[in-house]
């Protein structure tokens, strides 16, 4: 037996996917990928793969390479993996097994995208994490901009704005995540600063958690070997920024961050001003602050960051990435018609070919 165990600890094991808005369903099916054990490979489609059988992307293919390559889980990532798993693929990067969740991915024909794995003995399946898809975030936006043209104030998250009627697959219907404390300790590094650890904390709203965002977390951790990362709750962003924001909700938001690498510890629903109290419970060393345009205007009211740069420990740091979540906006407005074909097509597609009927009419 122990044998047995040994053996399947150090398979190999393949993943693959358009991670297109990289979300915490995303993080959860890697890391019940690697929970399998051994060393996990993430193969991730090509812009172009992805234009032909689903429709346009919502990030490019170096944003979501980035993306996947910061994922706490991921050993090793293949640029441009065929949209439909090849065996003879899997056999080049010396992968025992090919893992999926169990929702159906389909290819342009209508064909299972992991058909051949199947039937070469090569695939494991994991459970899909409910309540998120990058259709129903791409829902979200839709409803973001709507807010945003209207001039509408003061209104519900995009999460619960985004219209029901308009997620009809049960593949891609989100908007109904319930976080409890196994979820958010199964996402957790557990890891607590030591007594020789330089802590450095940085914080936002990180909504919609991108390869601007990522870089930005990436330079505040090598400031030091600890990160704290705190983020705003839904009210405080919704009354800094306005509209229907945040478009993911603060439960959603903590999740992908704990899946990324560089985060050590999530503050839940962190203070906008800094004051001595927090900074010394924390036994924080350095505050890191991104300039990033995306987050709550609150300098309105003072600067949140007054104690730090008394102190002298307030540093500034760059993003290698200068995507931004109102970037992610714009490029749905700018194609709004081709996005609501896109995910009215990848639904009807999902229903016809599972035989499963829209929500609300199992």
């Amino acid at each position: 037996m122990a044998a047995d165990q040994t053996a399947e600890k150090h398979q190999r094991l393949w993943v693959d996917g358009c991670f297109d808005g990289t979300h915490y369903g995303h993080a959860n099916a890697i890391r019940q990928a690697k929970e399998l054990g051994g060393t996990l490979v993430v193969g991730v489609h090509s812009d172009e793969a992805i234009r032909i059988n689903k429709g346009p992307p919502l990030m490019n293919e170096q944003e979501r390479y980035a993306a996947v390559r910061a994922c706490r889980w991921v050993d090793e990532v293949v640029e441009d993996a065929p949209y439909t798993t090849q065996v003879e693929v899997l056999r080049a990067h010396n992968i025992d097994f090919a893992v999926h969740g169990d929702d159906p991915s389909y290819a342009a024909d209508g064909s299972d995208c992991y058909a051949l794995v199947k039937a070469a003995g090569m695939y494991k399946e994991v459970k899909r994490t409910q309540g998120v898809s990058t259709t129903d975030l791409i829902s979200r936006m839709l409803a973001c901009i709507d807010a945003m043209d209207a001039k509408a104030e003061g209104v519900h998250t995009a999460a619960a704005k985004a219209s029901v009627a308009a997620l009809t697959s049960r593949f891609t219907k989100g908007s109904d995540f319930i976080a409890t404390s196994t979820k958010i300790a199964q996402f957790s590094p557990r890891r607590v600063p030591g007594p020789d650890d330089r802590v450095v904390y940085i914080d936002g709203a990180w909504d919609c958690l991108h390869a601007g965002h990522i870089g930005a977390l990436k330079a505040a951790r090598a400031l030091g070997t600890f990160l704290y990362v705190g983020v705003y709750d839904d009210e405080t962003v919704n009354k800094y920024k306005g509209f229907n924001l945040p478009l993911t909700t603060l439960q959603e938001r903590v999740l992908s961050l704990l899946s990324c690498r560089y985060v050590d510890d999530v503050v839940i629903g962190s203070p906008l001003f800094l004051d001595a109290t927090f900074l010394d419970a924390l036994k924080i060393s350095v505050v890191a602050n991104g300039g990033m345009p995306d987050q709550p205007a609150k300098e309105a009211e003072g600067d949140p960051y007054a104690v730090a740069r008394e102190r002298g420990i307030f540093q500034l740091v760059q993003s290698d990435s200068p995507l931004t979540t109102s970037m992610l906006l714009d490029r749905v407005r700018e194609n709004r018609a081709m996005y609501t074909e896109r995910n009215a097509k990848k639904q009807k597609k999902e229903m016809l070919l599972s035989g499963t009927k829209p929500v609300g009419q199992e």
